[in-house]
C-alpha cells in the first residue's frame, strides 16, 4: 500500500482532506496528516510541516496555490514518487519544481481516484 501524506489535513468533517484521510485508512493505506491546526483524523495526529518523512509514496495536496510557497522545500525534501494536485490546488510554479526533481505530477481528485481504483 502507498504511504500517503495529506497536505492540508483538517478535523473539519466537511473538507475533502478529512474524507480522503478516512477513505485511505479504510482501504489499508498508511497516512501522515500535515496541517496548520492540531487535531486527529482517521486515528492519526495532524502534525506541522516539520518532520521530513522519507518513506512517502504520494502527497495529496489540499492547500491552495496562494498558500503553498512555504511548503515547497518540505515537499521537495520529502521526495515523494508523486504529488496529486486536487481541484483548486493546481500550481504551475510548484509543478515545474517537482518535474525538475523527477516527481510525478497528477492533476486529479484523490477521492475519485480511490473510488474508481485509480489510486
Amino acid at each position: 500500500m502507498k504511504k500517503t501524506l495529506i497536505l492540508g489535513a483538517t478535523t473539519n468533517t466537511t473538507r475533502y482532506s478529512y474524507l480522503v484521510a478516512n477513505k485511505l485508512v479504510r482501504k489499508g493505506h498508511s497516512i501522515v496528516n500535515v496541517g496548520r491546526k492540531v487535531g486527529e483524523v482517521a486515528g492519526v495526529t495532524i502534525e506541522p510541516a516539520e518532520t521530513i518523512h522519507t518513506d512517502i509514496d504520494t502527497i495529496t495536496m489540499y492547500v491552495g496555490p496562494q498558500n503553498q510557497a512555504p511548503y515547497y522545500d518540505y515537499i521537495l525534501q520529502t521526495n515523494p514518487k508523486r504529488v496529486i494536485f486536487n481541484p483548486g490546488s493546481e500550481n504551475p510554479d510548484l509543478q515545474q519544481k517537482l518535474e525538475q526533481a523527477g516527481i510525478e505530477i497528477i492533476e486529479g481528485c484523490t477521492l475519485v481516484m480511490l473510488n474508481t481504483g485509480q489510486f
